[in-house]
């Protein structure tokens, strides 16, 4: 299974975004296809928050439609919404420790120790300290 990481989502929702097209296209192949892919709780509060927010973006993406793209999302057969689990600390401890992860870069940690909780195989990102997780592959889909 893949997973989607916040930015993949933020591109596809403004249209000003450099990738926007390609992050289009990428999120309608995956929910209408059949192959098995995930979004991951923090990253779509993440996604909520960012294009929101009225210092990120003017003017702000509308609340209703944001949650109206994200319902419509939910919608695909294909789609796992992954959360933690009872395991989840001892993914979360080896993510952070393997990773050497502080700070701003926890709350990567906490986005690689769920996919890996949860057999995620790759992380669509355009963010490169995601290399920094053993045991999670992670790739730019636009290059």
């Amino acid at each position: 299974m893949i997973a989607l990481d916040t930015n993949v989502l933020v591109y596809a929702r403004r249209a000003e975004m450099p990738l926007h097209d390609q992050a289009r296209e990428l999120l309608r192949a995956l929910a209408e296809g059949g192959s098995p892919w995930a979004l991951l709780w923090p990253c779509v509060y993440e996604f909520i928050r960012v294009v929101t927010h009225p210092r990120v973006f003017d003017p702000p993406s509308d609340l209703d439609a944001v949650l109206d793209d994200l319902e419509a999302l939910c919608e695909s057969p294909s789609l796992t919404l992954v959360g933690e689990g009872p395991a989840h600390f001892g993914h979360l401890r080896r993510a952070l420790a393997q990773g050497r992860a502080a700070g701003n870069l926890v709350h990567d940690g906490h986005i690689a120790a769920l996919a890996i909780e949860h057999g995620v195989r790759e992380l669509l990102t355009v963010d490169r300290d995601f290399a920094r997780f053993p045991g999670l592959k992670s790739r730019n889909p636009f290059v």
